[in-house]
C-alpha cells in the first residue's frame, strides 16, 4: 500500500526538465587539457553537481551525475575528476559518472591533490590521508597537530620527486615525503595564515599567498623568499603565472579585483577592479596563451584576453548568471525561447531556453547611465536598487523600449530596451509629487498593452497613470484623484485595449474603460488582494488573496466564476496555460498547483524544497519556468501532456502531495522512472460500451460497412478491361495437409458460409440476445469479412441460394439484438439496409418474415427519436450559448 501511496503523490502534469543560468560558486574552477582534442576545458562546481565547458566557445560540455550532497572541493588530473563531499572523495569519469569512491575520514575533507596514481585528501580535523587511486585503499596517513600546524594549503613542487609542500594557517610550511613518510623540512614561515601555495614557472620557486594580503616568492631549495608583495583588499584568494613569455603573476582577493604583478619589475603593473561582484574563488593563466580564466561566488565565469597595452586584461567571453536569488521570471517573445529574470543584485537578464550562447545581460539599473558609465558602478550612489516588477512586449520592440521595470521604494519606472540589451531612454515619474518628496510613495505594479504603444504603472498611493511608450510622456489617470484608497496591487490591460482592471488593497477590483478611463465596475473581493493576474486571450483574471485562497474573475461577464482554496501560505505568483484551461500557482507553502479552470479541481500539486517566488509558462506551453527562495537558477518543468496522454483526474481535499527535486543541469534517472511509473498506473482503459444506455460504434473502419449498399456500383467500375489470363505455372507453395498421402489443404473460408447459416437457425430455438454477443457468432464473422463476403453471405441466405425462411427470420433478430444492446450501430444499420434491398420482396410475401421486420422497424424507430431528441437539445444549447456571447 505504501508503493502505491507514494506514486499517487507524484506530479502528473510537470517534470523537472534543466536549469537555466547556473555556472559556478565559490569554489575554485579547475582547467583540464586533453591531448587529442587540443583543447582546454574549464571544470566549475554548481551545487551537488559540476560542468565541463571548452575555454574555445565557453560552451556547455558535460554535466556530472548528480551527488547526495554539495560539493566542497573540487580538483582534477589528466584521466579523474575528483570532488569531495563530506567526509567521502568521489572520483568521476568521462565528466559523468562515479567510478571511485574513497571513505575513510572522520571529518569534512576540504582540500584535495591528485599525486600521479595517488590522491591526497585533507579533512577539517588536520588529517591527511593518501589513497591508491584505482584500488581505493588508503596508503598512508599523516596526522597534524591542528594548534601547531593547520593545514590550510597543499602543493606538489615541480620536480620535486615524491614530495608534497604544505602550508598552515599558523604561517608555516613543511616539505613531507609521502613514500616514506617522512618529514623533510620546516619552513619558519610568516606571521599569517597561508591559503595559497602555487607553483611558479620557475623550478624551486613557490608562490605564497598569505591571510593578511601579502604574496611571497619563496625558493623552497634554499628557504628564501626572493621578493614580497602587499595587495590591500584582504586575503589573497588564488594566484596563477603567464607561462607564455611575460613575468607576470595574477593575485585574486575577496573583494572581486585582480591584481597583475610583474615580477621582473618586482611592481604592481595594472588593477581590475571589480572582475566580479563577490570574491575571486579562483584564476588561471592557460599555458601558453595570454588568456586568464576567473570564476566566483556571483555565478559567473570570465576569460580575459592580454593583448592591449598596459598590461590590462580584457574580457574576452563569459557566462554569467544572476549573483542573488530572482525575484521575478516572465517569458519575452511569443516562441517562448527568453526569459527575463530580474534579480535580488539589481540586474535585468534574458536566458534562452535553446542554447547559452543567446544569454544576454541588460545590465543594472542606474539614474544617471552616462555618469554611472565614467565611474565604477559598484559604488556608484546613482544605481538604483533591484527590481520588484516588470512588464514586457515584444510587439514594437524595434521600435522603442520594450520592458519597464518597478523598482525597491522608488516612485520611478524604468524602461529598458531588449533589442539594445541596455536600459532604456525614459525614466516614468509622476509630476504630483514633486512639491512632497517626503511622501514614501513608491510604484507597485505595471502593465504593457499588447500593442506595446502604453504603460499602466500602478502605485503604492493608490494612483494609476498611464503613459506612452515611445515618448515616455503621461497620458492620464484613472480616478479623479485617485484609483483606490489603497495601494495598487496589481493592474492589466485586456487584449484588445478595451478595458483595464485594477485590485487595491481597499478589497475592491475595479474595471475601468481604456481610452476614456472611466469606472465601468467594482467589485467587493471582502479580503486584501495580494497580486492579479490576466490571461489576455481568454478575459481570465486571477485575483491572489491575503487569506491563501484564490478568485478568478471573468473579465467579459464582470463576475468571479472560481474561487480556489487550498494553499497554506501566501501565493507568490500566478500564471495561466497558453490555452486558459490551468491556472498554475505558487505559494511560500513551497507547494506549486495547477487548477482546472473548466472543472473547477485542483488537477496536480507538488512540493518543492525552496518556496517558488515566481512563475511563468511559456506561450507554447512547452515549459513552466520557476525561480525559488535561495536560489540562483532558473528551473524549467516540461509539460507531460505535450508528449503522451496524462490523465488528469481532481485531487481529494487531504491530499498530501511529496517533494520533487528542483531539476538540475542534468537529468534524474529517478525522477524520469517513477514518472514512468505514474503515467502507466493512471492509464485509463475504455470499457467497449461506457453504459448499456448509450449508442455505441463499431469502430471498424468505413470501408468496411459504409460501402455495402454501392457494391454494384464498385464493381462495374473496377471491372477488368481484359479477361484474366492463366499463369503459366502453379505457385511455387501449395498449402497441404500433412500425412502419408500428400494432400492439398482446402480454404479456410469454404465452411464459413455454413456455419453462419447454422447459427441463424439456432437462433429459432432460442431468440434471447446473448446469443449474439457483439465478437463472437455471427456478429463476429461478419466483422471479419470484408464488404465482398457480407454481400455474399447475405445473398446466400435467400432459399433459392441454399437458405431458408427461418434462417432470414434469425438475422432479423440478430439485429433486433444488436439494437437492443446499442452496441454496433452503425453496423446494425449498414447490415439491415443490405438485407432489405436484396430479400425485400421475399419478406413482403412471408408473413412470419413482415412480423419480425415490423418489430425491427419500431426498435429502429424508437432508437432513432431518443437520438434525435438529444441532438436537438445540444444544438439548442449550443445556439443560445452563441447568441448569449454576442
Amino acid at each position: 500500500c505504501s508503493e502505491e501511496n507514494d506514486m499517487t503523490t507524484i506530479t502528473v502534469i510537470f517534470s523537472g526538465f534543466r536549469a537555466l543560468g547556473l555556472y559556478s560558486n565559490h569554489l575554485s574552477h579547475v582547467v583540464r587539457y586533453h591531448k587529442k582534442h587540443r583543447e582546454f576545458y574549464i571544470v566549475t562546481a554548481v551545487g551537488n553537481c559540476f560542468h565541463t565547458y571548452n575555454v574555445k566557445k565557453l560552451g556547455i560540455v558535460a554535466v556530472s551525475n548528480a551527488l547526495p550532497e554539495d560539493i566542497s572541493y573540487l580538483a582534477a588530473d589528466r584521466m579523474l575528476v575528483y570532488v569531495a563531499i563530506g567526509k567521502k572523495v568521489s572520483a568521476f569519469a568521462r565528466n559523468k559518472e562515479v567510478v571511485h569512491m574513497y571513505t575513510g575520514h572522520g571529518a569534512d575533507v576540504h582540500l584535495l591533490l591528485p599525486f600521479g596514481d595517488h590522491i591526497i585528501s585533507v579533512d577539517r580535523g588536520n588529517a591527511v590521508i593518501v589513497w591508491d587511486v584505482e584500488s581505493e585503499e588508503e596508503y598512508l596517513q599523516i596526522t597534524f597537530d591542528k594548534v601547531s600546524f593547520e593545514v590550510s594549503a597543499v602543493m606538489h613542487p615541480s620536480t620535486y620527486l615524491n614530495k608534497i609542500l604544505f602550508g598552515s594557517s599558523q604561517g608555516g610550511l613543511q616539505l613531507w615525503n609521502v613514500k616514506s613518510n617522512k618529514l623533510l623540512y620546516t619552513f619558519t614561515g610568516w606571521p599569517s595564515g597561508v591559503t595559497v601555495l602555487q607553483q611558479t614557472p620557475a623550478v624551486d620557486v613557490v608562490g605564497v599567498g598569505l591571510s593578511s594580503g601579502q604574496i611571497i616568492i619563496h625558493n623552497i631549495k634554499f628557504d628564501e623568499s626572493l621578493m614580497k608583495f602587499q595587495q590591500d583588499w584582504g586575503p589573497v584568494t588564488s594566484l596563477s603565472f603567464r607561462t607564455d613569455g611575460h613575468p607576470v603573476m595574477a593575485a585574486g582577493s575577496p573583494v572581486g579585483h585582480i591584481g597583475l604583478w610583474d615580477l621582473e619589475e618586482k611592481k604592481l603593473v595594472c588593477q581590475m577592479r571589480d572582475a566580479h561582484n563577490t570574491a575571486i574563488a579562483g584564476l588561471t593563466f592557460l599555458h601558453g596563451e595570454p588568456l586568464l580564466i576567473t570564476n566566483g561566488a556571483d555565478n559567473g565565469i570570465r576569460v580575459w584576453i592580454f593583448d592591449t597595452a598596459g598590461g590590462g586584461g580584457r574580457l574576452l567571453r563569459s557566462r554569467l548568471g544572476h549573483s542573488a536569488p530572482p525575484t521575478k521570471v516572465q517569458h519575452h517573445g511569443l516562441n517562448g525561447h527568453h526569459i527575463l529574470s530580474a534579480g535580488q543584485d539589481g540586474t535585468l537578464q534574458s536566458f534562452s531556453t535553446v542554447h547559452e550562447r543567446f544569454n544576454r545581460s541588460l545590465g543594472h539599473g542606474s539614474i544617471n547611465k552616462k555618469k554611472s558609465k565614467k565611474k565604477s558602478l559598484r559604488y556608484d550612489k546613482l544605481k538604483l536598487p533591484a527590481i520588484t516588477t516588470f512588464a514586457s512586449e515584444s510587439a514594437r520592440q524595434s521600435d522603442w523600449d520594450s520592458i519597464v521595470a518597478c523598482h525597491r521604494g522608488y516612485l520611478m519606472t524604468t524602461t529598458w530596451n531588449y533589442q539594445k540589451g541596455s536600459m532604456g531612454a525614459h525614466k516614468l515619474e509622476p509630476e504630483r509629487f514633486n512639491k512632497n518628496r517626503a511622501l514614501s510613495v513608491h510604484a507597485t505594479a505595471v502593465d504593457i498593452t499588447s500593442c506595446g504603444n502604453f504603460v499602466v504603472v500602478g502605485l503604492s498611493s493608490g494612483h494609476i497613470d498611464v503613459y506612452n511608450m515611445q515618448s515616455g510622456m503621461r497620458r492620464g489617470q484613472y480616478g479623479e484623484d485617485e484609483a483606490h484608497r489603497g495601494a495598487v496591487r496589481g493592474v492589466s490591460v485586456d487584449g484588445l485595449n478595451q478595458l483595464t482592471v485594477s485590485a487595491g488593497a481597499d478589497k475592491l477590483v475595479h474595471i475601468w474603460k481604456f481610452k476614456s478611463r472611466k469606472l465601468v465596475h467594482s467589485i467587493d473581493l471582502g479580503t486584501t488582494p495580494v497580486t492579479t493576474h490576466l490571461h489576455r486571450d481568454s478575459g481570465m483574471l486571477a485575483v491572489a488573496l491575503d487569506d491563501f485562497t484564490l478568485n478568478v474573475l471573468d473579465m467579459e461577464t464582470k463576475r468571479i466564476v472560481r474561487k480556489f482554496s487550498g494553499h497554506r501560505g501566501q501565493v507568490n505568483d500566478m500564471a495561466f496555460s497558453p490555452d486558459g484551461r490551468w491556472l498554475i500557482t505558487a505559494a511560500m507553502d513551497c507547494t506549486i498547483r495547477t487548477w482546472d479552470l473548466p472543472s473547477g479541481c485542483l488537477v496536480d500539486c507538488f512540493l518543492v524544497d525552496f518556496a517558488a517566488v515566481s512563475l511563468t509558462m511559456s506561450p507554447t506551453g512547452d515549459f513552466l519556468a520557476s525561480s525559488h527562495v535561495d536560489n540562483l537558477g532558473i528551473y524549467l518543468w516540461s509539460n507531460n501532456t505535450l508528449c503522451g496522454m496524462v490523465s488528469l483526474r481532481p485531487l481529494p481535499a487531504d491530499y498530501e502531495p511529496t517533494v520533487i527535486m528542483l531539476p538540475g543541469t542534468c537529468p534524474d534517472e529517478e525522477g524520469e522512472g517513477d514518472a514512468d511509473l505514474n503515467t502507466e498506473m493512471i492509464e485509463y482503459e475504455s470499457p467497449e460500451q461506457l453504459d448499456e444506455q448509450l449508442v455505441t460504434l463499431s469502430m471498424l473502419a468505413d470501408s468496411r460497412w459504409k460501402n455495402l449498399l454501392h457494391l454494384d456500383i464498385i464493381k462495374k467500375r473496377n471491372k477488368p478491361k481484359e479477361p484474366p489470363k492463366v499463369p503459366k505455372a502453379a505457385p511455387f507453395f501449395m498449402p497441404t495437409i500433412p500425412g502419408l498421402i500428400p494432400q492439398f489443404a482446402p480454404s479456410e473460408d469454404s465452411n464459413q458460409g455454413e456455419q453462419v447459416r447454422e447459427v441463424y437457425t439456432s437462433t429459432m430455438n432460442n431468440p434471447s440476445s446473448s446469443l449474439f454477443p457483439p465478437d463472437d457468432g455471427p456478429v463476429g464473422m461478419l466483422k471479419e469479412m470484408g464488404p465482398s463476403g457480407i454481400d455474399a453471405e447475405l445473398r446466400g441466405l435467400a432459399p433459392d441460394m441454399g437458405g431458408d425462411v427461418s434462417v432470414l427470420q434469425g438475422f432479423l433478430k440478430m439485429v433486433a439484438s444488436m439494437l437492443d444492446s446499442k452496441r454496433d450501430f452503425d453496423l446494425a444499420q449498414a447490415y439491415l439496409a443490405l438485407f432489405l434491398k436484396l430479400h425485400l420482396r421475399l419478406i413482403s410475401q412471408e408473413p412470419g418474415l413482415m412480423e419480425e421486420a415490423s418489430k425491427v422497424s419500431e426498435k429502429l424507430e424508437d432508437t432513432w427519436t431518443s437520438m434525435q431528441t438529444l441532438f436537438n437539445q445540444s444544438l439548442c444549447l449550443l445556439s443560445y450559448t452563441k447568441s448569449a456571447l454576442l
